[in-house]
């Protein structure tokens, strides 16, 4: 149920509720549905930064293994959080939303069932911990 605040004393006019469909009947529905991008406030993104990063003219250095660059950042809510090649993430409180959305350059992008899969896939799992891939 959505509560809607009026501003006006006229009665609510109905309108024609449109018939839901299961995705999981209609196999063009289906793969509509999974190619969506994620979207809304509890979706996760995450993209790369192969460059160096200064917040508050301070350089990011990973605390595991001293990489300077070469990072992962993973959005969820207003949250950003930094992920190195080492595996080692933190929440970083001086990066926000807004922050993240103004390094997307596109919205397109691959999606991954879960945040493990797409660091694994993306070689932020450990794998490649020490190493700079350019």
């Amino acid at each position: 149920m959505t509560l809607v605040l009026r501003t006006t004393d006229r009665p609510a006019e109905s309108t024609p509720a449109q018939p839901v469909l299961s995705a999981g009947t209609d196999p063009l529905l289906q793969l509509a549905y999974e190619t969506q991008p994620p979207s809304g406030p509890g979706a996760t993104r995450c993209l790369s930064h192969p460059r160096e990063l200064a917040l508050r003219g301070i350089p990011v250095i990973c605390t595991a293994c001293r990489a300077r660059r070469d990072w992962l950042f993973i959005n969820h809510g207003r949250n950003v959080w930094i992920c190195c090649r080492c595996s080692n993430q933190w929440l970083e409180p001086e990066m926000h939303r807004a922050d993240f959305n103004a390094l997307i350059e596109t919205s397109d992008g691959t999606v991954y069932p879960s945040v493990g899969q797409g660091l694994a896939a993306l070689g932020f799992d450990g794998a490649f911990a020490g190493a700079y891939l350019d």
